[in-house]
């Protein structure tokens, strides 16, 4: 075979390789199929047009009074703590408490050898009965002397003598009970009792040891009832001096996700006499009887403190409010069952999951709460059953709502 033969069976054979590939490929498929992606395209905007009511759940617009807190982290405190030192030196006895262990005041936490101290005590006694029995001599002589019997007989330096003998006596009487009276107060400080009513801590010396006055045993801290300090902005300040004007303020202290409630039994104490120039905060402290011991000192809580409440406020559910380029705006259902965009102004935040309306909305009015992404003002919307909640939107939802509004979304957290 020819050189030009063989060439030409080679451009056949690479053509028909090349007309098998584009098959497997697609280039096979049916021409009907080839027209139905623009076919389909062709009908997106009647489908959007022609499509049926947008499932959404409604809810109305209710009145009711808002209570209005502030709120903010504070630290319990006990209401008093004191490290208990004994008195007076030496060896320790014993230890009359469990650490933990609640104690009331007056009982007996720690004895102290008490025999030095009981001997000194003994000892001032026994010179009182001495310079007693001395005494009653002098003043035996001084009146015999100073008889009208005996006066004549005895000279006027000698009366003068035991007139001094008595007061000498009478002065070392006095500085003998004073040393008694000493001596027993020392003896009584062998005896250490609590100072005030607490949990006991845990002892920082055991029994046995020698101690001296001024070393700690133990610390005590006083829970009923505690205190709860925390931090305002200086903003908030006027709120308060107001409430604390209208009467007692009540305040709860929740745990620290702020999910849980501790304890709402507290009231406002008292508040800082100056606002800090570093931070631009003011203390406060509330004080709580704690009953249940849920709180102590030391542990972080989230302080909830109720400044007022407002009559007739205006509350939808927190979701229901979106934001767009011109603010705050909710979808509110006609009669017709057509949505409307209204502009609103959210005010405090009611509980978890609710706010307060300050203007837009009259209360009554047909409020979406979910299923919004889908809807544009005019849309066909159908009010979904309790319970019933609309299918989360796609991606392409969201960025189309987002277009639409400007980039608008959902309200996020808000004043409390």
């Amino acid at each position: 075979m020819s050189r030009f033969w063989k060439i030409v069976l080679l451009v056949v054979a690479v053509l028909v390789v090349a007309f098998i590939g584009m098959r497997m490929l697609g280039g096979g498929k049916p021409k009907g199929e080839a027209g139905k992606p623009a076919a389909a395209a062709g009908r997106g905007g009647g489908e959007e047009r022609n499509a049926g009511p947008v499932p959404v759940t409604v809810v109305e617009a209710a009145r009711q009074d808002v209570p209005v807190y502030a709120s903010a982290l504070g630290t319990v405190a006990a209401m008093n703590t004191v490290t208990v030192s004994p008195q007076v030196g030496g060896q320790l006895i014993s230890l009359n408490f469990k650490e933990g262990q609640e104690v009331k005041k007056g009982d007996l936490l720690a004895q102290i050898d008490p025999r030095t101290l009981q001997a000194s005590y003994d000892e001032a006694a026994a010179a009182k009965r001495q310079n007693q029995a001395q005494l009653a001599t002098a003043r035996s002589n001084f009146q015999r002397s100073n008889s009208p019997e005996y006066r004549q007989y005895v000279a006027k330096t000698d009366l003068d003598t035991q007139r001094n003998q008595v007061a000498q006596y009478e002065s070392a009487v006095a500085a003998n009970e004073a040393s008694m009276r000493a001596a027993q107060v020392q003896l009584q400080y062998t005896r250490v009792t609590a100072p005030i009513s607490g949990i006991a801590g845990i002892r920082a010396v055991d029994a046995g040891n020698v101690v001296s006055a001024g070393t700690a045993l133990v610390t005590l801290t006083q829970i009923h009832p505690i205190h709860v300090v925390f931090n305002l902005p200086e903003r908030q300040l006027p709120d308060v001096r107001q409430a604390q004007q209208a009467g007692p303020v009540t305040i709860a202290a929740l745990d620290r996700n702020d999910s849980h409630v501790l304890t709402d039994g507290g009231r406002l104490d008292v508040v800082d006499n100056q606002i800090s120039s570093d931070s631009g905060t003011f203390r406060a402290r509330a004080v709580f009887d704690n009953a249940d011991n849920l709180l102590w000192p030391g542990q972080f809580v989230n302080v909830r403190m109720q400044l007022r409440t407002i009559a007739g406020g205006v509350v939808i559910p927190t979701q229901a409010v979106m934001r767009g380029p011109d603010g705050e705006y909710v979808y509110i259902v006609k009669p017709d069952n057509t949505v409307a965009m209204q502009t609103v102004k959210s005010g405090v935040e009611v509980g978890d999951s609710n706010v307060q309306i300050t203007e837009g909305l009259k209360g009554g009015e047909r409020v979406v709460s979910e299923g919004q992404f889908r809807l544009k003002p005019g849309s066909k919307v159908t009010a979904l059953k309790p319970g019933e909640t609309p299918a989360p939107p796609t991606d392409a939802e969201l960025k189309a709502a987002a277009q639409q509004q400007g980039g608008g979304g959902r309200r996020g957290g808000g004043p409390r």
